[in-house]
């Protein structure tokens, strides 16, 4: 009995430690999906970085718990955890996008940065860029400005020049 006990904590610390070193945790939905599409969608996790497990509820409801998460109407029937180190876009993109192609897969509630997520949230955040994109943005909007002063500086110094 002591060591039943001894590996459930032990479980629940690392699914703790797992929770609390992510950038993003999101709990999904998963039952009527078939092998070969949970395997697809752990294929295009792990490209992006993310990893699904599939935790006991009680285990993932009492890590949560120890990380100061309230994800406890989270862990109700069978869930699976996307975990993601250091991309707290790409779970819920991936986990939405594959939702859309296929309703068995349902995005419950998720934790981003230390703060708990609801559904809305959740996709909210799937909708927006990835960071990489969003580098891209801001990196061609500030070769913008500088072209245009660029160009106005040497305007002036050709004004300058004629004068």
């Amino acid at each position: 009995m002591k060591e039943i006990l001894l590996q459930k904590q032990n479980e629940v610390a690392e699914v703790s430690s797992r929770m609390k070193e992510s950038a993003a945790v999101v709990a999904f939905k998963y039952q009527g999906l078939t092998v070969e599409k949970f395997q697809e969608l752990r294929r295009d996790m792990r490209a992006s970085g993310c990893e699904i497990e599939v935790i006991k509820n009680n285990i993932s409801r009492r890590a949560a718990k120890e990380c100061g998460y309230d994800l406890d109407d989270a862990f109700v029937g069978p869930i699976a955890i996307a975990f993601s180190k250091d991309d707290v876009v790409a779970p819920a993109k991936i986990l939405f996008k594959v939702a859309g192609e296929n309703d068995k897969v349902q995005v419950v509630k998720g934790v981003v940065d230390g703060d708990v997520y609801s559904f809305d949230q959740l996709k909210t955040l799937s909708q927006l860029p990835s960071y990489e994109t969003l580098l891209t943005q801001l990196a061609a909007g500030m070769l913008g400005t500088l072209s245009q002063l660029s160009i106005g500086l040497n305007m002036l110094v050709e004004k300058g020049q004629e004068a």
